[in-house]
Parts: structure tokens; sequence; C-alpha cells
């Protein structure tokens, strides 16, 4: 009570000051001309009233206004100068498409102007796009006069400061958000006093396959990396997987529950930052009335014009930068869409391209692109080989470093169009998979003779990742080979001393093709598995330091085991590890026991079987020792 009564006194004493400022609607509205360009505040800052209170004046008064143009970033709220009523009136035109306008637009009933968001302040200053009136709302003014454009600053900042005439709601719903949000009321032309609700952005529900999104890319994002984030289940299903990151900073367009809850739980500090260390910095907020509320004259809190927030040059600047942006497509060579499906307009291009490009460009920055496998119900694949007809090239082949689906992780940054396709055919809905390889083939992206194996067979086995920790105390992930590893198994196999390529193939054959890699990278999973020994990096692809593998011989019910580590890692107890994972694989599956082929001069291979602890029987011949392991505790 005592805080309305302040605001009351306060709009008493604007009153007397600036009268003129105080006028009825109908006064104010006979300020909007035929012809003129008429912005309106973004998403949830949307002035709801005013934007009711011009339409009730368009309908009593139907000759007042003619061929007006209404421009956005985005609307939440009705949009009734799109009705076909108002065609005479109104023209809508969006910089960025949102349910309730997307029919419009694809009908031709109204426009969308497709640019960077970080470019639309400057062009409203050139005058490229004339602003005659804007439409904001506000907090209410401080003893100074000063109003905050509170959850909506983006290009409303820019539309304020070059408009002919500023109609202000004054509204005590709205937060006072710190940063570069203040309008002085000197500088508005009319204010309209209103209490009301601020629209609420409420995501729906991530489901598991945005949980399953979300848990793979916490692995990318490490403790101390600055991040953004854009808006929807994904996105809340990300944030919700982040809970036990450290040190998170923010530097994002959209700031939202999830972002919110973070900063609460103290996940989000801003401590490592490195420009504006100690702030989350954002230019618009969508979300809950607690979340608006949190911001509420929250010093760990700026908003800053979008010119600023998604300049790639200022994004550059940030050490760890991390931009996770979703899209509605991706193509096998790494060309991918957020703003349309086909020739069809979805969305827009929005700030996605601005942080992922400066997101590339900062140190130790890093890009990362979810989305689900399927659209439609599972119906359609979001991985296809080309974009469709039409759609548009929001991020290109170099702006993309990670790919994410509920399926997994591709690394595309630094590949070439095969490793691309291998790797992204690798996270498709495997009911896709033969599909793309065929049509990759066909294209050219992949090789003609490149192998696969179709159904459950061949799906990856994530349930049989596995991390171990050497008896040197050293981290290692142990997963299944993927059909994308076949570059990472070239490098590993050429890698090797001729010695250790003797041991492991009991040949004098030096080469490792195409032909003869498939062998490892492409197998079905019921008849054989192939388990790579992997170190992980933060910043490069994870480095391959042993691969292991067994085939199953039907008929005795057991298989046939082999390994290789790399020579710089031998003797340091990731062949103890690898060996012991496999037998706990085949246990696992009821095997009875592995064979084997070792030359007798590897004594390190024969010791490592040996301390394994199996019944073993011998057969040498030739130089080689033929070895048949029973694990104790099977008849």
């Amino acid at each position: 009570m005592e805080e309305e009564r302040e605001g009351n006194e306060a709009l008493a004493r604007l009153r007397e000051a600036y009268p003129e400022k105080f006028a009825s609607e109908e006064r104010i509205f006979e300020h909007v001309h035929r012809g003129d360009r008429i912005f309106i505040a973004t998403a949830c800052g949307e002035p709801q009233y005013l934007v009711k209170a011009l339409i009730e004046y368009v309908e009593s008064h139907p000759k007042a206004v003619f061929d007006a143009e209404v421009i956005h970033v985005w609307t939440l709220g009705l949009a009734p100068y799109t009705n076909a009523k108002f065609k005479k009136n109104f023209r809508h035109n969006s910089f960025f498409i949102a349910d309730n306008t997307r029919q419009a637009v694809n009908q031709g009933l109204a426009d969308y102007s497709p640019i960077f968001l970080s470019q639309v302040p400057s062009l409203f200053r050139s005058g490229g796009v004339e602003v005659e009136v804007a439409l904001i709302q506000t907090s209410p003014p401080d003893e100074h006069g000063y109003m905050s454009l509170g959850v909506s600053v983006d290009i409303t900042k820019a539309a304020v400061e070059t408009a002919r005439i500023v109609i202000a709601q004054i509204n005590r719903h709205m937060p006072r958000i710190h940063g570069d949000t203040f309008v002085h009321v000197s500088d508005v032309g009319f204010l309209v006093p209103h209490d009301e609700p601020l629209l609420e952005y409420a995501a729906a529900a991530p489901d598991e396959i945005a949980q399953r999104i979300g848990r793979y890319v916490s692995r990318i994002v490490q403790d101390g990396d600055t991040i953004q984030v854009g808006y929807g289940s994904l996105p809340n299903a990300i944030m919700a997987n982040l809970s036990e990151k450290r040190h998170l900073g923010v530097h994002t367009e959209l700031l939202g529950d999830g972002i919110v809850h973070l900063m609460k739980s103290g996940v989000v500090d801003n401590s490592r930052k490195s420009i504006d260390r100690g702030k989350s910095v954002a230019s618009f907020s969508m979300g809950r009335p607690e979340t608006y509320q949190f911001l509420d004259d929250n010093p760990a809190v700026e908003f800053r014009p979008i010119d600023y927030t998604n300049n790639p040059l200022v994004i550059a600047q940030i050490e760890n930068m991390t931009a996770i942006n979703a899209a509605l497509q991706i193509d096998l060579t790494g060309q991918a869409t957020a703003e349309s499906l086909g020739a069809t307009f979805y969305s827009g291009i929005g700030g996605q391209a601005d942080f992922m490009r400066g997101a590339v460009l900062a140190p130790g920055g890093k890009t990362i692109l979810n989305l689900p496998s399927t659209a439609r119900g599972g119906e359609l694949s979001r991985i296809v080989p080309f974009l469709s007809e039409g759609a548009g090239v929001t991020l290109g082949r170099g702006d993309i470093h990670y790919v994410v689906t509920e399926y997994g992780v591709a690394y595309l940054h630094g590949k070439n169009i095969r490793e691309r396709a291998m790797a992204l055919i690798a996270i498709a809905h495997p009911k896709f998979r033969p599909e793309l390889i065929n049509e990759a083939k066909r294209r050219g992206l992949i090789y003609k003779d490149q192998a696969f194996v179709p159904g459950k067979k061949g799906e990856y086995r994530e349930s049989l990742e596995t991390r171990r920790t050497t008896r040197q105390g050293l981290p290692r992930l142990l997963r299944p080979v993927k059909i994308s590893d076949e570059p990472m198994l070239k490098e590993f196999f050429y890698s090797l001393s001729d010695q250790s390529i003797y041991r492991r193939f009991i040949s004098q054959r030096k080469d490792m093709p195409h032909e003869r890699l498939q062998e490892f990278a492409v197998i079905d999973y019921t008849r054989e598995i192939v388990i790579l020994v992997l170190i992980e990096h933060l910043e490069k692809p994870d480095e391959l330091i042993a691969v292991g593998q067994y085939g199953i011989d039907e008929n005795t019910h057991s298989a046939e085991v082999a390994l290789v580590v790399r020579d710089d890692h031998q003797g340091q107890g990731v062949g103890w590890e690898l060996l012991s994972y496999l037998t706990q694989l085949a246990r696992a599956e009821g095997l009875l026991g592995f064979t084997a082929e070792v030359l007798i001069e590897n004594t390190p291979m024969l010791r490592l079987f040996e301390k394994m602890g199996f019944d073993i029987e011998r057969r040498t011949a030739e130089g080689v020792c033929e070895l048949r392991m029973r694990f104790r505790g099977t008849s």
C-alpha cells in the first residue's frame, strides 16, 4: 500500500510538471497519421492496453488512419492489426514471426523483414526504417523522472530515441531493471498510466527427448563458460541439466525462467566473465511473474540494447563464450535453418546468427545447435541431405561446432563434407539413417561403398558408455564405436608403431584403407563389439588411445577377442581396463569365454590375459599362441 501511495504521488507530480503529456486517448491517437510507421515494444513488454486503445480508436474513427505499418520484433499478445477487417488501416511488418502472425505472413497479409537483430537499431538511426510512433511500456518514474523499459530493451530503446512521438504506458507491474534501460519523461510525448499484469511466457514442459538433448549439451558446457540460450522447452531442459555446473556467466539476448533459476541456485555467478564481470547481461525477458520480480532492482542483472548484447564483435571478446541455439532443419553438409520450413516462413533470423558467429570468434568459444531428430510426430527427419527448397540458411557451414539430437553429439568444426555427413547420420533418428546413407551415396557426399547395418543391430549402444580410471589415476572414456569414427580410427592405426601393428594383426600389411576401417567402424552389435578408449578434451576432438573388440562364435558361445593400445599409452593400465570391460560385456551376454591368437613374442599381451584370472588353454604353432580362455564361474 505504501508503494502504491508513493506511486500515485509521483504521478500527481508528473501531471503537475508535464500536464501536456497526460491527454485523453482520443487526443493522443490523433497524432497517428496516415502512412505512419508504428513501433510496438517486444513480446512480454508489449503495452497491451495501448494496442487495444489504438484499435478501438481506429474502429471509432475508421478514416483517421490508413496504410499505417505496424513493426516489432515479436508479439505474444493479440495482434488485431493483422485482422482482414483492418486491411486498409494497418500492414503488419515483423523482424521475427510469432505464432499469432505466422499465418498472416504466409498468406501475404503481413510482412516479414529478415535481418540480424543486432542491425535493427542502426536501421532506425540511419533512417532506413523511420519510426513515427512508438508504443512502449515502462516502470513508474523515479524521483528523477527516469522510467525503465523493463523486460523489453532490445530494439525498443532505439525506437524511443528515433521516433517522432513516443507513447508510454506506465505500469507498476513492469520491473525496474538496471543497465541501459532508462527513458526520461521529458523524452516521451504522452504518458498513459495503466496497470495490468505483464504478458507471460511459459514454455511447454520438456519431454524425454528434450531432456536427453539437455544431458548431451551439459557435457559440452564447462564450468566458467558464459552461455547464451534461446527460448522454449529445449532451452529449459538444457538449463535444468546445468545444475551441477559452477561459475557460469550469462550474456544472452533473452533472459528467461531457466537462467533465473540457475542464478538463484548459484550456478550462474558471472565471476569469470571477461567483460561485464558480475553481471548477467540480456536484452529482453519472457517468463513468469516470479522471474520479473527477481529482475526488479537486481544489481546482478543488466539489460542492454540489442546492438550491444547481439553484436558479434562484443560477443567475440568473451572468453569461453558458448552459444546454444535450436534449428528446424540441418543438412548433411552443416547448413541449418531456424527461420523457415522450405518456402514457409516460420520464425526469423533473430539473434542466432549474431551469437553463433560471435562465439566462433571468441577465445575458447563454441557453438551448439540443438534439434530433435524428427518432426511431425516422427514422420520427418530434421537431418536431411540438403535443406528444403526455399529454406533460409540461418547458419552457414562454418558457424556450427556441435550438433546435438537425442541420439548424441556430432562435432563438425574442421571436418570435411564426408566426415560431417557421417557424423550427422550417426545422430539422426535410426529409422531415417538407411535413407540418409543411400541419398548421401547418390549425391557423392560419402563413399559409394559405405557400409551400414540397418535396424536395431546397427544402432549405437549408448548404454555401453562408461568412464574408468586407470591404475595411474587417469580418467578415460570407454564407449562403443560409431559409424562416424572412421577418420579417428584411421589416425589411430597410423599412429601405431610397426611393432604394435604387427602384434595386433599378425601381418606385415601396414596400410589401413577405407575398406578395412569399415570393419571396425560399422558393426552388427548382436554379433560383435568394438570399444574405444578415449581421452576427452574440451576444445578439440577426443583422442583415441586404444581399441578392443570381440566377435561372437555362435557354435562355441564364446568370442574371439583382440585389442591394441597406442604405444605412448602402453604400460599405464589402459589395456587392463579395456579387457576388463570387454570381459564384463561378454559375461553380460552369457558368453562362456574368449579365444585369442597372440604372437609368442608379445609377452605384454600374454601377461595381460593371465592376470585376468581366466582358465586358459594354450596351443602353440608357428610362433603364435592360440588361447582358449574360459570365464571362471561359468559351466
